[in-house]
């Protein structure tokens, strides 16, 4: 493991990827659980060299040898380089595994990655002109078959599914996703807590 830079040195947070939360010891040879927070856990396989930041950034980036893991219970246990007990394990708790932004996998061409829709706005092209929905504030995984855009809007939030057959498009770069919405749908939040 390598000495972690001082708040000076680090990069933004943005630059970075999450691929997990660690959680807490898991055995007594310095493994940590992890909540998987990629959607490519399978990566963990052809990276040896990681990092662990502070959430919320803080700290500088530590870089780290990842020198085994295995998938358990939902998540997965990450055992590095130089970690060799619970004690040495329980000081990594909280903190977050990344890659640079500019290692992560390659994606399809009609593919995004969902924390890049983070912070941009989205936009409803079905009508006769553009209407800005709100912020994307959050991705909703756990919904259901389709992910849930929380978008903050005028009215409050509003959930949105990600759906191929409502997207048009994604301009990552300029932070805007456009998207036909059946009419009312950006609505339904604010009229349904209003009754």
């Amino acid at each position: 493991m390598t000495a972690p830079e001082t708040s000076a040195q680090a990069d933004p947070i943005e630059k970075w990827v999450w691929l997990a939360r660690l959680r807490h010891p898991q055995g007594r040879k310095g493994e940590v659980f992890a909540d998987i927070l990629t959607d490519f856990p399978e990566k963990f396989a052809e990276r040896r060299r990681l990092w662990l930041l502070a959430e919320s950034g803080a700290a500088g980036p530590c870089e780290v040898e990842l020198a085994a893991h295995w998938r358990h219970k939902g998540g997965v246990v990450l055992h590095f380089a130089g970690v060799d007990s619970i004690s040495a394990a329980e000081t990594l708790r909280g903190l977050i595994v990344a890659i640079p932004r500019a290692e992560r996998a390659a994606l399809a061409d009609d593919e995004v990655y969902i924390g890049d829709l983070i912070g941009c706005m989205l936009v409803d092209v079905a009508g006769a002109a553009a209407v800005e929905v709100g912020e994307i504030e959050d991705v909703d995984r756990s919904a259901g078959p389709v992910a849930l855009l929380v978008v903050l809007g005028a009215g409050g939030e509003v959930l949105i599914p990600y759906a191929k057959s409502y997207l048009r498009r994604v301009d990552v770069a300029g932070k805007r996703v456009e998207m036909a919405l059946p009419e009312g749908l950006a609505d339904l939040n604010t009229t349904a807590g209003s009754n």
